[in-house]
């Protein structure tokens, strides 16, 4: 099979990484999993929710929001606010990066604040809760590195690095990092997040209206770990040229 873009199964799409680009936020990057393109930014504040301030704890909070920004898509997707609630895929996606975030903070490190991640779709192509995560954990290392540079913290709160990828079954074939043409159309479609080291965080995974062999699963998992090892040293990269 020769997938639309000319990548081999077992290939990532261009990935780039274009940290900065908002400076008023505390860590910032453009993420792009080929046409898929995510702002990532951190804020913090010097405080936690009131839910925290009753008790002993002295660690903080993350919490994370998503949101596609209309011209994000084909057709032209309605803001929220416009609807009055937030839609039930994004409510889910970023309950998912906030609690693969918070799986690799050490919060008592953090001490009492409260992190904003907020990630805004620019351009949507398959795989924005994927490259939501990935471009995440980068603008959380840099807001963390801001901190450490003001005298703040002593040392980074983040205990690992931390990525996402797609992978699925797609015309027969086990593919990593589906676009929108290879997505909509996948018969078996999963969502790894993991860390450097390989330890899972997430797995999101279901047969679209197909089964799935035992062989395949195993096959997505081998392509999701090499694509995981290319995503952390690219943000390593980033951070370095950062």
């Amino acid at each position: 099979m020769e997938r639309i873009d000319g990548r081999a199964l077992d290939q990532l799409r261009e990935i780039k990484f274009q940290p900065g680009i908002a400076p008023h936020a505390l860590g910032s990057v453009l993420v792009s999993f080929g046409n898929t393109q995510v702002i990532c930014g951190v804020t913090i504040e010097e405080s936690v929710p009131r839910w925290m301030q009753f008790g002993d704890s002295k660690s903080g909070w993350l919490t994370a929001e998503y949101n596609m920004l209309p011209y994000s898509t084909l057709d032209r997707k309605a803001r929220d606010i416009s609807k009055g609630k937030l839609d039930g895929r994004s409510t889910e996606i970023q309950r998912l990066i906030g609690r693969a975030l918070r799986a690799v903070v050490d919060l008592e490190v953090l001490g009492q604040r409260t992190v904003w991640v907020d990630c805004d779709v620019l351009q949507a192509d398959g795989g924005t809760r994927t490259a939501s995560i990935t471009g995440a954990t980068v603008a959380l290392e840099m807001a963390f590195q801001s901190l450490i540079q003001q005298g703040k913290l002593e040392k980074s709160p983040l205990k690992q690095f931390m990525a996402a990828v797609s992978a699925g079954v797609f015309e027969g074939e086990c593919c990593l990092d589906l676009n929108y043409h290879e997505d909509k159309d996948a018969s078996v479609d999963f969502n790894y997040v993991m860390t450097e080291s390989l330890e899972f965080v997430e797995i999101q995974g279901t047969g679209e209206e197909a089964t799935f062999t035992e062989a395949q699963m195993l096959r997505l998992l081998e392509l999701s770990k090499k694509g995981i090892r290319e995503l952390v040293e690219m943000q390593k990269q980033a951070l370095s040229q950062g």
